[in-house]
């Protein structure tokens, strides 16, 4: 299964040239724009869509990805986590995050991961995570451990915040436009998310997984089953495949990002704010045929001499940023319910206003990267 490819360079080129107008005509024209209506229905189809972004650059993402192997290949990462902040800025050991248990009533094509009876019983993740805050952060908040100053390791001092920012940076300017497109293509207001989105605790979010540790076979289990708790991801191409998607009708498949584009999935929050209109997308990371392909290309470039093989690695690095909405702000269905909506009147009043920070708390607390002081 392909993805659909919406393209946010007609949008962005839209907005440029019609500087001039007011705010209510511009909307006017922009919702004629067939990719707005085209990124709202492919997220409610699919949970996720392709965006095709011109100034998606392979120099920053390569630099980007070099950058996390070395950062995961390398001792003393401890020094970096941050466990009194909920892991949320800082380094997060592996084998930490524990995946909530697949949902009793889940109809779709069976994961990898195994289905267990409690949250005690799911396997925890073998993946290794960073934080890095992008964006700007509201001067005061309720929520401070989510929103915390960012954390540099020391060996990396010299090029980390750069490197990071830029692509990080990039990753929000493209999700931000494609939750005013989505936003539009529901008959919202075009910045009915980003109003919400400003000073959010977005984070660059890149996930290392030692291959040479756990990709040793076909259905290996990297990142369990699950959903993400914020707003929106965007994701740049991995260096190694792996990621697996369900669509809304419940089909897996094994996501191929084109070049040239990143791919967006929606999470929780976004479920939230259209009261289930676009649900959250389940995904998992699993070694497949093509990671085991990619792993043997990568073994046979980095073996020399007497060595058959290297000694360590590969990290598979993933390019990943979690979009927000701000802490302070009111979680609560912004979209009505019509006749033609999937949403029923029960149903919008099973998102019950919360606050976001609340609900990232909560979320926080199940999958077991939550501060508890003993």
């Amino acid at each position: 299964m392909n993805l659909p490819v919406v393209s946010v360079d007609a949008y962005r080129d839209f907005l440029a040239h019609h500087s001039d107008v007011t705010e209510e005509e511009r909307a006017r024209q922009l919702v004629a724009l067939p990719e707005c209506a085209e990124a709202a229905a492919a997220l409610r189809e699919y949970g996720a869509l392709v965006v095709r972004d011109s100034r998606v650059s392979e120099r920053e993402i390569q630099q980007f990805l070099e950058l996390m192997e070395a950062y995961f290949g390398h001792e003393g990462k401890r020094e970096d986590a941050r466990p009194e902040l909920s892991y949320q800025v800082g380094y997060t050991p592996a084998f930490t995050e524990r995946p909530r248990p697949i949902p009793s009533g889940f109809a779709g094509e069976a994961p990898c991961t195994p289905v267990a009876a409690s949250l005690e019983q799911t396997q925890r993740d073998p993946k290794e995570r960073f934080f890095w805050r992008i964006g700007t952060r509201s001067g005061g908040t309720d929520f401070p451990e989510l929103n915390a100053e960012p954390v540099v390791p020391s060996r990396f001092a010299d090029c980390w915040a750069r490197v990071l920012d830029t692509w990080g940076e990039h990753l929000l300017s493209t999700v931000t436009l494609v939750a005013e497109m989505v936003a539009l293509g529901l008959g919202l207001s075009r910045t009915a998310f980003t109003d919400m989105m400003r000073d959010g605790p977005h984070l660059l979010a890149p996930t290392g997984t030692d291959l040479g540790k756990h990709g040793d076979r076909v259905g290996a289990v990297l990142a369990g089953f699950h959903y993400d708790l914020n707003f929106l991801t965007i994701h740049g191409k991995s260096n190694f495949p792996g990621l697996h998607l369900w669509s809304a009708q419940g089909q897996r498949f094994e996501v191929v990002v084109p070049p040239g584009c990143l791919l967006v999935q929606a999470g929780l929050q976004i479920e939230w704010l259209t009261g289930g209109i676009i649900r959250r997308g389940y995904h998992e990371v699993v070694v497949s045929e093509a990671t085991q392909r990619a792993v043997e290309k990568w073994r046979a470039q980095h073996a020399s001499g007497d060595e058959q093989t290297p000694r360590s690695g590969p990290w598979r690095v993933s390019s990943t940023l979690f979009a927000h909405i701000a802490s302070d702000k009111w979680l609560r269905p912004l979209t009505r319910t019509t006749a033609d909506d999937t949403t029923t009147a029960a149903g919008a009043a099973h998102y019950q206003p919360v606050r976001a920070g609340d609900q990232v708390r909560q979320e926080l607390r199940a999958i077991d990267l939550a501060w508890t002081r003993a």
